[in-house]
């Protein structure tokens, strides 16, 4: 009596195949790397990132005001939609444990004396004592202020990470987002042409 044999599976894998799979993580890393070379080498500022908020409504604001803090004498107003209204205005997420905020404050602090300007802030996750203390001695360039002990605000804003800035037009749409601290040249080259334009467009 004859046995039937049973075909074996061939083991063996395609040597074509194998070299994809062998090469896909390089790949991969190839072409991640050609990307972020073409946009370090594109001329533009990384940290202009786009944001999908730009040219919608802004979120709503309805934050409670920093215990403490003073504006004229008065307690910091709350920072709402009321405070902003109609003013065409900067809106900063800072902290006080956060470095670059300290670095861009000076920048902040000028741009506060712009009359055309309303300059607000989002305290993110901070200790009310240590904000009250940043401002104490940095100074305070903010016409309101609201805190965000849990971030729920910058996540409704679509914070990458702070300091982080918005420009608000006086109809509430969100007209240019600045990811981390200003410098000379995000100023020149990003927020005053867009200050520029929302006021020729006013």
């Amino acid at each position: 009596m004859s046995s039937t044999q049973v075909p074996q599976p061939d083991e063996r894998k395609p040597g074509a195949l194998r070299f994809v799979f062998a090469a896909l993580p390089l790949i991969i890393f190839a072409a991640l790397a050609l990307i972020f070379w073409s946009q370090l080498n594109s001329g533009k500022d990384v940290s202009e990132i786009p944001s999908a908020l730009i040219g919608t409504k802004a979120p709503k604001l309805d934050l409670p005001p920093l215990e403490g803090a003073t504006l004229a004498g008065q307690p910091m107003p709350a920072l709402n939609d009321t405070a902003v209204k109609g003013r065409l205005t900067l809106v900063n997420v800072w902290a006080s444990w956060c470095v670059p905020c300290r670095q861009e404050h000076p920048i902040i602090l000028e741009l506060s004396k712009d009359p055309r300007l309303l300059v607000v802030g989002i305290n993110y996750k901070d200790q009310n004592e240590n904000a009250l203390r940043f401002l104490g001695e940095l100074g305070n360039p903010f016409s309101a202020i609201g805190i965000d002990p849990r971030g729920k605000a910058a996540i409704d804003w679509g914070v990458y990470g702070i300091p982080e800035s918005y420009l608000v037009g006086a109809d509430g749409t969100i007209l240019y987002k600045r990811v981390g601290p200003f410098d000379e040249r995000s100023l020149k080259e990003g927020l005053m042409p867009a200050i520029e334009k929302a006021l020729a467009g006013s």
